[in-house]
This record gives structure tokens, sequence and C-alpha cells, in this order.
């Protein structure tokens, strides 16, 4: 399978094309793993992880370079492998805390006790995004080895490069390779994953999470499904107009737009609505595409060509619908191979338009007015999408009162798209852009574990329910 670099347009990579057999063994071999790596207990797993984390560290460069030519950008990929160690280093955190000693403990009738523990799914089979192709793979895979777990992970196959990389950092330390495997692949390999795992985490697009909890449901395995977004950020009138402009466009173009907690729509009170266009503008203005050099430049290419598709469709659209674009791109330019899209600021449009409605992904920034915060809230949860979004406000108390009513898991407040730094706060996915437990917080690794419970009679007694029975 040939894969395109997304600087150059050029398919210059290729990955193997893995047959059904071949993920049916390795599932296998790491299912027997899992019941030693259950064994070992918290500790020891909190050991080779950070063994592991030494040995990453060592190839952190390779890492970057990797997936720097994977998505064509440069400081979002320094970010995203600094955060690999931070990562096991908090959920290594969490997890001494988490597995305490199972206490037994009195029930309602007073000759029975109750023992709870937790068993873990043998194989968790994690499908990964391209958009953040290091960084979206770890976040479930982290704590289901902590669960005590075994896992294999299938990057999307628009961005495979790192994978050897990170698969070689793996095999140094034998103890987690036998519970841990990389493998490339497209959908084929993704359903033969569905077909032989325990439970399937899936970040992707809403379109291919229902094919998937589709084909899960048919096995009755379950599924945690990261999906699609359409963040809404509401600046009302007593918002500090200069904060939520730099954040709103941090938030709409950090990645070239290419996530799904992106703000891709923005509703600001009809009384400094012009004060806000023409300031987050001049900001948009400033921020350059990196086509002549990774290095210099605010904003990568398109990863995924597809994906320049879509985004020329929306902005279409919405121009034939009457929207202005008051600075940026009318479609992704084509630069030395590569499809760029500039910061691109808005105006004029509608919820009848696709840029309001589907997702994007792409550095657009569509801004609407509005006059009332009622009105603000019914736009805000005006699609089909609850991921997250953002309130700005002259106050925390006023801000909050909004967010309260937008229907997403995860309301930033005075800022946008803190989900992406902050991993701590537990949230659930609304409407189409998700289902399953959080993936944050200690609840993120009880997702990867079963419920069991002891139920004890310690004394040789006859039961009463027994007795009552035998004299009917």
């Amino acid at each position: 399978m040939k894969i395109r670099n997304p600087r150059t347009g050029i398919y210059d990579f290729e990955i193997p094309d893995l047959s059904a057999d071949f993920v049916r063994n390795r599932c296998h071999t790491l299912r027997a793993g899992q019941k030693e790596w259950h064994k070992i207990g918290i500790h020891n797993r909190i050991g080779i992880l950070q063994e592991w984390k030494a040995v990453v560290l060592k190839h952190k460069d390779e890492l970057i370079e990797a997936l720097a030519t994977d998505t064509g950008r440069i400081w979002e990929t320094k970010l995203e492998a600094d955060i690999v160690a931070a990562s096991i280093d908090r959920w290594c955190t969490i997890a001494k805390d988490f597995f305490s000693p199972s206490i037994r403990k009195k029930s309602s009738i007073p000759f029975i006790q109750l023992q709870q523990e937790l068993e873990p799914f043998s194989v968790i089979g994690v499908i990964s995004p391209w958009n953040f192709p290091l960084l979206l793979s770890l976040i479930d895979t982290i704590p289901a080895l902590l669960a005590g777990c075994s896992v294999i992970v299938k990057p999307s196959e628009v961005t495979p490069r790192f994978i050897s990389v990170l698969q070689q950092t793996i095999d140094k330390v034998p103890d987690l390779a036998k519970v841990l495997s990389y493998i490339p692949g497209d959908g084929k390999v993704g359903e033969a994953l569905v077909n032989n795992c325990d439970l399937i985490c899936f970040t992707g697009s809403s379109a291919t999470g229902k094919k998937v909890y589709d084909a899960a449901s048919k096995r009755m395995i379950p599924v945690f499904l990261e999906l699609g977004g359409k963040d809404p950020a509401i600046v009302l009138a007593s918002a500090d107009l200069e904060l939520a402009a730099n954040s709103i466009l941090w938030g709409s173009t950090a990645n070239a737009g290419q996530s799904c907690l992106s703000i891709e729509r923005v509703y600001v009170q009809d009384t400094v609505f012009d004060n806000f266009v023409a300031l987050i503008s001049l900001k948009a203005k400033e921020l350059l595409l990196n086509a002549d050099n990774i290095n210099h430049g605010e904003v990568g290419p398109i990863i995924f060509e597809k994906q320049a598709t879509i985004i020329n469709e929306h902005l279409a659209d919405a121009i034939e619908q009457g929207a202005e674009i008051v600075t940026g791109s009318t479609q992704c330019e084509k630069i030395n191979g590569g499809f760029y899209c500039r910061p691109t600021v808005v105006t004029k449009v509608t919820h009848h338009m696709k840029l309001m409605q589907e997702e994007t992904f792409g550095p657009i920034i569509p801004i609407m007015p509005f006059h009332t915060t009622e009105e603000a809230i019914s736009l805000a949860n005006g699609t089909v999408y609850g991921l997250s979004g953002a309130v700005f406000a002259g106050t925390v108390e006023e801000a909050m009162k909004v967010g309260s009513q937008i229907e997403a898991g995860a309301i930033s407040i005075n800022d946008a798209a803190l989900t992406a730094i902050m991993h701590e706060g537990e949230k659930n996915a609304f409407k189409l852009s998700g289902i399953g437990g959080t993936r944050m917080g200690p609840s993120a690794i009880k997702r990867f574990m079963r419920q069991k419970v002891f139920i004890i009679k310690e004394q040789p007694i006859v039961s009463p329910w027994t007795v009552a029975r035998y004299r009917e």
C-alpha cells in the first residue's frame, strides 16, 4: 500500500498489506502474554512502562522525524512527542491510587459479605486517526496496559511512518513486547481487529465509527468511540475580545484545524461582532503557511488529501449561499504538491450551510452574530455533534451559566480547546460525537476492566429462603 507525503504529494512510502490471519495470530500471541501481565500486578506494570518511557525518550528525535514526514508540520509534532513521557507518568500516578486492595464488606444480609474485584479484558484493539498519530494511538493504550490488558494498535494508514520507530522501542522492552503491538493497515486490518479483540477503542469520523459500532455489536463486545465534532465558541459582549480572539484563533488553526476539538463555529454578541471580526481577521493574517520550510510558518498542510476536498466543498457551498470571506482562502491551495489552507475568517454564514453543520477539519473560522444568550445557546446546540465547546464572558459566573446549557462533554471557560492540553477532567461525548466512558481521569482505567463480585456466606447456617422453600 503506497502512502502519500502531505508536503510533496508524492507517494514515497509503503506499508504491507496484512492479512486477517496475521491479525488473528498476533491477537492470539497477545492474549497469551496478557495472563502474566495481569498477574505481575500494578507496581510491576508501572515499572515496565517507565522502562519503556526511557527508551522512547532515547528515540524521540527519530519519532519526531517520522511524525513530521507523516503530517507535514513540526511544532505540533514536537509537542506531541513531548506529551508521551508526561502522559505515561500521569497515568502511572493515577494507577497507583486506583488499584487498592480488595476489601470484604458487610451486606444488607447479616451473614453475607461482599468482595469486589476488577478483571481486565484480555486484548484491547485501538484504531487511531491521522491528525495526531502518536498521541491518539496512546491515549487509550496506556491506561489499558495499566489495567492489565494487552493492546494491539492500528494507526491510520494515512500516517504510518512512525509505527516502525515506535515498535522498535517496544521490542527493546521484552516484557512490554509480549502485550503491546503496533501494526500498519487500512480498514481491512481494522475490521480484523474488531473480529479478534475483546474491546475496541476507535477515534475517527462519525461515519466510520458507526461501522465499527455495527461490527462490534455482532460480536457483543464493548466499544469506546471518540468521533467527530463541530465545536462552538460563544463570545458575550462582556468578554475580553483580545483574549477571545487569541484563544479562538489558536483553537481553530492549531494543526491547521485538523482536530476533533477545533473551534469550528463562532457566535459573537451583535454589539461587539464587528470589533471581534476585525480583531481576529488581523491576527489570522499574521499566521503563515510552512509550505516552503517546515520550520517557518505556523500552518502546515492538510494531511489527508480527501480532507482538502471536503474543505473546498464546505467553502464553495458557503460562498454560493452568500457567505463572505473576510480573509484567507476560498479553496485549498496546492503548493509544492501539498494542499494548504490559510486561516480563513468567514462571515454572513447561516445554519443552512455545510460549514456550520458538518465537520470541516480545517483552519476555517465562520463567525455568526447573536442578540440574546438564549439565541447563542440554541445556535451552539444546533448540530448533531456534542464533543466540546467554549464560552467567553466578563466573569466566570456569567460564562458558566451559558456553558452549563451547552450540550457537550467539555466546556472551556475564557479559553478554547483546553481538552487538548488538560487531560485530568473526566468527560463524555454527547450526541453523535461518541459513546462510552471517559478517556480522562481515573475512570478511564476502569473502562478496560469488568467488575466481579464474590458473594460470601461465612457462617455454616441454612439460609432462611432455603428453609422457606422446603417448607412449601
